[in-house]
């Protein structure tokens, strides 16, 4: 029989057991309320950020682009008989050998129709005899038709460029043409482009094929361009696209796509005057 002091004893062991579980339940409660919160509060912050995030303004703070040139004044109003329209160039196709015989006489032009007027230059088919029969030949096969005058330079040379076989300036119709009727070198070693010629564009010697670019302003140049014509009309045409300036999407704003686009509609050649 279990005396009443052993009774007690019992009872007291059994309540400190009960006590520690308790406590023991009551930690791990704590503890998971804790991470509760912990958890909550991590989701909030996350939702916080990702909401603020997705609300945050874009900085207008931008770097200031490296000016390599300046750019003239634009927009102009555009002079009597200039009237531009909107225009969109393609690609040219096909691939040549070589061009074949044109047999240009003296007194030949170009005629440019383009989307801000007609551009005529005659052809100097006697000092430039292989150059001009290039230009002449292309044009025949339609090789400048919608085609982009992919360039404008305001700063230093004073060109507007054309004749690539893509829009972008690339593109060539698979033959080249030797250099000929450059202009002599001055006393500085550059070559005197007036405003108004028209010359060929390369990539080094004897390495013409379809581009080229009509000078719009007295220009200094290396003596390595083949002079191909002068503009007899519509030299009005190239200044006010050079009036506009470059497309604030180049990175030079001396250098770039003209800010007013200039498509050669079409590309004729008269044979003789």
């Amino acid at each position: 029989m279990t005396s009443v002091a052993g009774q007690k004893r019992a009872k007291e062991v059994a309540r400190a057991k009960y006590e520690r579980q308790q406590a023991k339940r009551d930690a791990q409660r704590r503890a998971r309320r804790r991470n509760g919160w912990i958890a909550g509060g991590v989701v909030a912050l996350i939702v916080v950020l990702v909401v603020a995030f997705a609300l945050w303004p874009e900085s207008t703070d931008a770097p200031e682009p490296t000016a390599l040139a300046s750019k003239p004044p634009a927009p102009v109003s555009a002079p009597a008989g200039v009237s531009c329209t909107q225009a969109t160039p393609a690609s040219a196709s096909g691939q040549y050998p070589a061009p074949t015989a044109m047999k240009l006489q003296p007194g030949s032009a170009m005629t440019l129709d383009t989307n801000c007027g007609t551009v005529v230059f005659g052809l100097d088919v006697k000092a430039a005899p292989k150059s001009t029969k290039g230009l002449a030949f292309l044009a025949s096969k339609g090789w400048y038709n919608n085609g982009n005058c992919h360039r404008l330079t305001v700063e230093g040379i004073y060109v507007v460029q054309c004749g690539a076989g893509q829009p972008s300036g690339q593109g060539d119709p698979g033959f080249t043409v030797p250099d000929e009727n450059l202009p002599p070198a001055g006393a500085g070693g550059s070559g005197q482009y007036p405003s108004g010629t028209v010359a060929m564009a390369n990539r080094g010697p004897g390495t013409s094929s379809s581009q080229f670019f009509i000078v719009y302003k007295d220009t200094q140049l290396p003596p390595n361009y083949s002079i191909v014509g002068q503009v007899t009309s519509g030299m009005n045409v190239i200044e006010y696209v050079a009036s506009q300036g470059v497309a604030d999407s180049s990175s030079n704003p001396g250098d770039g796509p003209p800010a007013q686009p200039l498509v050669i509609k079409t590309a004729t050649v008269r044979n003789g005057p």
